[in-house]
C-alpha cells in the first residue's frame, strides 16, 4: 500500500504534515552564506566603480548593514579583493578544465575549446576578467597563495602542449637567448620534455589568446574587426601552428 501522510488543518491548506522540524542553519553555514552574499554584492559594485573603487563601507551600505558588521567577515578591502580574485581564477580554471574534458585527444581541438571557454567566460564575467587581467589595483599586492588558483587555466594550456609533444623527438635545444630570457626551470616543470623553443612559443600562444580576449572585451577591435567570433577562431588556429605543428 502506498504510504500516505495525514494532513491537518493549518493556515496553509494542502501542506502535508510529516512531523519534520525545519532545521536552522548552523552558525558556520550562516557565515558561509553571508560571505557569499558579500562577495556577490562586491561583484555588482565592481561593475560600477571598478576594483580600485571597491570599499567595505560601500558593500555594507549596499547590503543594509552597519559598516562594523562586515569587518567580522573581511578585515580589509584587500582581503575581500583577494577572495574575489581567487574565486575568479578558480571559476575560469574550472571552465577551461571542463572544456578539455569534453574533447577527444586531438590537441588542436583541445586548444581551440580551451580558448573558446576562456573567451566565453570573459564575456559572461567582464568585470571579474578585468579584475584579474586588467590594470593592477593601486596599492594592492596579491598574496602568494593566489598562485594556485591563477595557474589552473595555464596548467590546462600547458598540459595540451605537453601531451602533444610527449611522443616526439626532443628536437632542437634552447633557441638563441632563451636561456637568459625565460625562467627555464619553471617552464620545464610546467611542460616537461617540451623543447625550450616550443615552450617559448607556448608563452606567445597564451599571450595571444588573452590578448585577443582583452582587445575584444575592452573595445580595441572597434573599427578593425567586424566579426569578432570568426576572427578569434582564425587567430587561435594560427596560434596553434606555433606549438602543435
Amino acid at each position: 500500500m502506498q504510504e500516505q501522510c495525514s494532513r491537518i488543518a493549518t493556515d496553509r491548506p494542502g501542506v502535508c504534515d510529516t512531523g519534520a522540524v525545519p532545521t536552522q542553519p548552523t552558525r558556520a553555514q550562516a557565515r558561509i552564506r553571508q560571505i557569499e552574499t558579500i562577495k556577490s554584492t562586491s561583484r555588482r559594485l565592481l561593475a560600477v566603480h571598478g576594483a580600485a573603487g571597491l570599499s567595505l563601507r560601500e558593500v555594507a551600505r549596499e547590503m543594509g548593514l552597519v559598516s562594523s558588521a562586515i569587518y567580522r567577515y573581511f578585515s580589509t578591502r584587500d582581503e575581500l579583493l583577494t577572495a574575489l580574485i581567487v574565486d575568479a581564477y578558480n571559476d575560469l580554471g574550472a571552465a577551461a578544465e571542463r572544456a578539455v574534458s569534453r574533447c577527444d585527444d586531438d590537441p588542436r581541438v583541445q586548444l581551440h575549446a580551451t580558448a573558446v571557454a576562456i573567451r566565453r567566460w570573459a564575456q559572461r564575467h567582464p568585470h571579474e576578467y578585468a579584475l584579474i587581467f586588467g590594470s593592477p589595483v593601486p596599492g594592492y599586492e596579491a598574496p602568494q597563495f593566489t598562485i594556485d588558483a591563477a595557474t589552473r587555466v595555464t596548467t590546462v594550456l600547458s598540459g595540451i602542449v605537453t601531451s602533444a609533444w610527449r611522443d616526439r623527438s626532443p628536437g632542437a635545444s634552447a633557441g638563441t637567448g632563451l636561456g637568459t630570457m625565460l625562467e627555464q626551470a619553471n617552464l620545464e616543470a610546467a611542460m616537461p620534455g617540451v623543447p625550450a623553443p616550443t615552450r617559448a612559443r607556448a608563452l606567445m600562444v597564451w599571450s595571444g589568446i588573452f590578448g585577443l580576449v582583452s582587445f575584444e572585451l575592452f573595445g580595441h577591435f572597434r573599427g578593425s574587426v567586424r566579426n569578432a567570433s570568426s576572427f578569434f577562431d582564425l587567430a587561435v588556429d594560427e596560434l596553434a601552428d606555433l606549438v602543435l605543428s
